[in-house]
């Protein structure tokens, strides 16, 4: 299955681009989850990238601001572009040579929104070890902050740190039936992968329908709906503890819900285009059942002939 990947193609080209050759450009585009995002320059610069997200408050409030000047400086400006959350500005003449330094600033750019959206998993990957470390064996475990992520209209993700694990459950909202239908059948295919040998050290995937998890239950049971599905993903220790493995793991977590209906759309066309070559076959079929000569004339037993009208 096609893994997506977590940059934006369109912000890595555009900048490869007019750092190579600068120019005028005034380009608008919406990434996957509603993300709205907004290039524009002269021919003298600067280049101006805002970006627009929907749950930029929740990401301020978990210290999204912090983690992205750490990132990107003096890039960031202190004006942001009006009907946006944030603004990154370059001045052609500032940019770093090519090679790797130009090659890191494009690939950092192209993942302004996976590191915005990392800022929850960040503090909640810190707040875990802390209640690690205050846990005591025959205890009561000592609960984390669950940390609410709206980042689109109808679908929200929820991180739970506790004294041993991150849970993390996102809800999906499927409007057709078949969507749902093809929704569990994928969903059951992450929950028996993992009894495989090889991927045993997976993250636990829990699926249920309409009914939310006990972690986030008392937030969202006024909106329950039969459209509405939750997955929740059991991160241990061991899935985020490497600095590697972490960035690896916000990544894929992030794009979840991309990945899922991206492959139930792929699934319906693959299923609608079989259909169509089906029908396709059928039609062959009877066409050549039709006799090319229709025969007009027939005899009777007794020899007298008729026409056929």
């Amino acid at each position: 299955m096609i893994l997506l990947g977590a940059e934006n193609t369109i912000i890595r080209d555009v900048l490869t681009s007019k750092f190579e050759t600068p120019g005028s450009v005034d380009q608008m585009f919406t990434d996957f989850d509603g993300v709205a995002y907004h290039m524009e320059s002269t021919k003298e610069g600067p280049l101006v990238l805002s970006m627009d997200i929907r749950c930029w408050p929740e990401l301020v409030q978990y210290g999204a601001m912090e983690q992205l000047h750490q990132m990107y400086g003096t890039w960031i400006r202190p004006e942001t572009e009006a009907g946006y959350n944030i603004t990154l500005s370059f001045d052609y003449a500032a940019v770093p040579p090519p090679g790797a330094d130009r090659d890191a600033l494009i690939g950092a750019v192209a993942l302004l929104k996976r590191h915005a959206m990392a800022a929850p998993f960040e503090r909640a990957f810190q707040e875990q070890a802390k209640l690690e470390q205050q846990y005591e064996p025959g205890t009561a475990p000592p609960s984390g902050t669950l940390l609410p992520l709206h980042y689109r209209a109808d679908e929200a993700m929820y991180i739970q740190p506790s004294h041993d694990r991150v849970t993390v459950v996102i809800s999906t909202r499927f409007e057709e039936e078949t969507d749902r239908i093809f929704g569990k059948v994928f969903l059951q295919e992450f929950v028996d992968a993992r009894r495989r040998p090889a991927l045993q050290n997976a993250p636990q995937v829990l699926y249920s329908n309409r009914e939310p998890p006990l972690e986030v239950r008392e937030m969202v049971g006024a909106s329950r709906s039969d459209n509405t599905g939750y997955v929740t993903f059991v991160l241990f220790p061991r899935h985020f503890a490497h600095p590697d493995v972490r960035a690896t793991t916000i990544s894929h977590i992030q794009l979840f819900r991309d990945y899922l209906h991206y492959h139930i759309k792929c699934s319906k066309a693959y299923m609608h285009s079989r259909m169509r070559s089906r029908v396709a076959e059928f039609l062959k079929v009877l066409n050549r059942a039709k006799p090319e000569h229709a025969e007009k004339e027939r005899k009777t037993a007794s020899g007298r002939t008729f026409r056929r009208a």
